[in-house]
């Protein structure tokens, strides 16, 4: 008979049905949280005492489960960033549902590795990629891969493009000559995460090339191809095209259909960022803005932006599977592959990214697109571009306000008009934020600080973006109460 193992030979309790029951009140309590969102302020700032409590040493004796659960509760919970609540606008994050957030409890019960291996959860990500096809009408060839979120799906698709155009053997030999002449594009007004991933592939963030925009802050077609024409003419080598689908300022969709026609003919790798963009192809409204992307050679976004699932969950698409390959795959003797057996299956995720410890991400997308379906997330899509359009036209009705750019999916940029209205507005929008109604950002459009508001928790109506207005101009006209200078 085995003997019942002592406190110190396990980590899991010796009281399971104690563990179960705060469990379940810890389940209920989450449950709590988001049913009663709206009872609560967006966001609050934490107070020095709080802070502090997180610089105490580390600890080397055990705490009771319950009381370290109460610290959750008492110092986490109450300061968290607020991105499932309603009034939160200020950047471009998804709501969340209860769903995921389940689906994500039984990911960590299951604690799978998706670097590999042949068990359920590699088939649950392959179900995603074969989704992923379907949704941007990509070939069987296509394959697709989980990753933190677009930022790192954009710098995978450019590790693939460069091994495109250099060569399986420059992961061996490295750039040399013929990489440093390389030369990529994409617009002015696309993600910065664009130039980093250019830089962390070695390329240098010089290879890229801004390109003008022009109505709505689409990429200039016509002064791309003068980009590319003028560059191979000074001996360099253009290889790559960002566009962008959903640009993070104003939500601009550049002209994928003849930035995809551009590439093709001459020959250039056609990548989209699209990390919450791309998803608008879930609504028939809005997916023949993204003409086009069907076309591209990768496409890089979160499910965790517009599909709601909860952080993190963002992907990247590749068109042909064997040029996905060849950037990753690696013949480690650790990784030996078999015909049968736990060893079967691959290729693996593993060989379509650098992780080899991956979380199951699947699971959550999966449970979200099973549950609500794509037409159900596709109609919530379309309601919070009509929210943004609902704020537009309360911004227009205020003279007291300017719209700095307009709704072209989901995100208004706007500003009080003040004598010195950048100070003023980066003032305002940090009061609006400590009211714990709204939380707005801030950019910069045409040389002009706005504040900015992004709608994508699918919970936000109407009513909240009539409480950001609302709050808006009475903070405004408070000027002495909230220290904002005129």
């Amino acid at each position: 008979m085995t003997a019942k193992p002592e406190p110190d030979d396990t980590l899991d309790p010796e009281d399971w049905e104690a563990f179960r029951a705060l469990a379940h009140d810890m389940l209920d309590d989450a449950v709590d949280y988001l049913e009663l969102i709206r009872k609560r302020p967006v966001w609050r700032a934490m107070p020095e005492k709080t802070r502090q409590r997180f610089r105490s040493a580390l600890p080397e004796e055990p705490s009771d489960f319950a009381s370290v659960y109460d610290d959750f509760a008492r110092y986490v919970a109450p300061y968290a960033l607020g991105n499932a609540h309603p009034g939160f606008m200020g950047w471009v994050h998804g709501g969340g549902t209860p769903v995921g957030m389940v689906a994500e409890m039984l990911a960590a019960a299951l604690n799978s590795n998706l670097g590999g291996r042949d068990h359920a959860g590699i088939a649950v990500e392959r179900q995603i990629v074969r989704w992923a096809r379907q949704i941007f009408e990509f070939p069987e060839s296509a394959n697709g891969v989980f990753v933190t979120g677009t930022s790192m799906a954009n710098l995978l698709a450019v590790l693939v493009a460069r091994t495109w155009a250099l060569g399986p053997a420059s992961r061996m030999k490295g750039l040399g000559e013929k990489g440093a002449h390389l030369r990529a594009y994409t617009s002015r007004a696309a993600h910065g995460c664009i130039s980093r991933a250019l830089d962390f592939a070695g390329l240098g963030s010089d290879c890229l090339r801004l390109i003008e925009t022009h109505t709505n802050d689409r990429l200039d077609v016509a002064a791309l191809r003068r980009a590319v024409a003028e560059d191979r003419d000074d001996g360099l080598t253009p290889f790559l095209v960002v566009g962008s689908a959903g640009t993070v300022d104003v939500g601009a969709i550049d002209d994928l259909e003849s930035i995809a026609s551009f590439c093709h003919k001459e020959g250039l790798w056609f990548h989209v960022d699209g990390a919450f963009g791309a998803l608008a192809k879930l609504s028939g409204e809005l997916a023949p803005r993204l003409s086009g992307i069907e076309a591209a050679d990768s496409i890089a976004f979160d499910f965790h932006k517009w599909a709601q699932v909860p952080y993190d969950a963002g992907f990247l698409l590749v068109r042909d599977a064997s040029q996905h390959l060849d950037a990753f795959a690696s013949p480690a003797a650790y990784l030996r592959r078999e015909a049968r057996g736990l060893a079967a299956g691959s290729p693996w995720p593993c060989d379509l990214g650098p992780d080899l410890s991956r979380g199951f991400r699947a699971l959550k997308t999966w449970f979200t697109l099973k549950t609500y379906g794509t037409k159900r997330i596709g109609r919530m899509i379309e309601r919070s571009c009509a929210v943004a359009r609902h704020l537009e036209a309360r911004i227009q009705a205020e003279s007291s306000l300017e719209l700095l750019a307009p709704a072209q999916l989901n995100i208004v940029c706007y500003r009080y008009r003040a004598d010195n209205p950048d100070e003023f507005n980066a003032a305002l929008a940090v009061a609006i934020q400590e009211s714990g109604i709204a939380a707005p950002s801030t950019t910069v459009i045409d040389g002009n600080l706005a504040i900015r508001a992004a709608i994508f928790n699918h919970r936000t109506r109407e009513q909240d973006v009539d409480a950001l207005i609302d709050t808006t101009l009475a903070l405004a006209a408070d000027r002495e109460t909230y220290a904002l200078s005129a």
